[in-house]
């Protein structure tokens, strides 16, 4: 199990190949810090003209940063028209290449607006969340240990900008990080892109400057002893996932991983023990209980989907989506009227008045759906 450490894992949506320059190649040898940040020229002129010379105001300069990223030019500008940004989860892709293809995952989007915040004058940097929850149409529910995104601060005033529309944060939520931290998140994504195309030397190159960048970052330890595990050399493989694990000893891939390994090599014992270490993990994680009631439900076990979404929901009572799921499971194994209060609690806790209005349709299409089966 790899420790894709910044961006949810779902398919590219409708990528255009990359170009030449940008092949896996050119892709082996690691970037250096500046390469990775470095902003194009012609994109430099745009926030000078675009962003910076028409406002002094912050709050208006972010607004117009955000045109300049996501909308595309008019058919009749001057140039051809911009594509518009697309997500792709395989993007780890430095400023200008995530620009010039038009394409990048949560890391790539947040290191380019952090990077052009920084040239408008707005004090921006990057953040970490340990564990997410993202819903996509293409691809249902994804669940992710680790995500990045655009910390802003303006006038005083702190604020996040998330290329994920539909995520649920951890309880601790999003947390700035260092630059340093930021580009061993960079590092290590692209070296689990390699190892996963079977670029080895390439990869192992990837994690290690990922480690320079930042000593104590778990996931990139966790994937070097997924590459040695992978290269036959045992020693290394349990070296580096101990090491990950003194930095984080509840990392569930990295338990995963340990278990398996030392299950192969034949210590049973200490294989039981980050197996039962990485089940105490998955009960107190929400967000781990929720997948399996979404999986449950999937294939029709509504018992074990109620018992998985229930778990959830004592241990993240806020969050609107788990008692939206839990009411589905009622709703489904033929117990409206659980279904219809965990409809008004996730009505309740919704976070928009659309979303509230969306429950609330739900909830009168359940009342009446409720009515007419007691008329029978």
């Amino acid at each position: 199990m790899i420790a894709w450490s910044a961006f949810a894992l779902l398919a590219a949506i409708s990528v255009a190949p990359p170009d030449a320059a940008d092949s896996a190649d050119a892709r082996l040898a690691p970037p250096t810090p500046e390469q990775i940040m470095a902003i194009p020229p012609a994109l430099e002129q745009r926030v000078r003209e675009e962003v910076i010379a028409p406002s002094r105001s912050p709050e208006q300069r972010v607004q117009r940063l955000m045109e300049l990223v996501f909308q595309p030019r008019a058919p009749d500008a001057a140039e051809a028209p911009d594509a518009a940004l697309r997500y792709d989860t395989a993007a780890t892709l430095t400023v200008a290449e995530a620009w010039r293809q038009r394409r990048a995952n949560c890391l790539s989007f947040t290191l380019l607006f952090m990077a052009l915040a920084r040239e408008a004058g707005i004090e921006a940097d990057v953040q970490e969340v340990g564990r997410v929850v993202t819903w996509y149409q293409e691809q249902g529910v994804v669940y992710n240990a680790g995500h990045v995104n655009v910390g802003l601060r303006v006038n005083g005033r702190r604020g996040t900008l998330d290329l994920d529309q539909d995520v649920l944060y951890d309880r601790r939520g999003p947390r700035p990080v260092s630059d340093q931290r930021a580009l061993a998140h960079f590092y290590n994504n692209r070296g689990a892109e390699l190892l996963a195309e079977g670029q080895v030397a390439a990869a192992r190159e990837h994690f290690q400057v990922a480690l320079q960048q930042e000593a104590r970052f778990a996931p990139a330890w966790n994937n070097l002893g997924v590459l040695e595990t992978r290269a036959g050399d045992t020693a290394a493989a349990a070296a580096a996932f101990d090491r990950a694990l003194a930095i984080d000893p509840d990392l569930p891939s990295t338990l995963a991983n340990a278990s398996a390994l030392y299950l192969r090599i034949g210590d049973n014992a200490r294989a039981a023990r980050l197996d039962a270490r990485l089940r105490r993990e998955h009960e107190r994680d929400p967000f781990y209980q929720f997948i399996q009631g979404v999986e449950a439900e999937r294939r029709a076990d509504y018992a074990a989907a109620i018992h998985y979404y229930r778990h959830a929901v004592r241990l993240y009572g806020s969050a609107h989506q788990f008692h939206f799921g839990l009411a589905r499971a009622y709703s489904l194994s033929g117990d409206n009227r659980r279904a219809v209060r965990e409809l008004e609690r996730a009505r309740e806790l919704g976070s928009s008045d659309h979303l509230r209005a969306v429950y609330q349709a739900k909830l009168e299409a359940l009342r009446r759906l409720t009515a007419r089966h007691a008329g029978h």
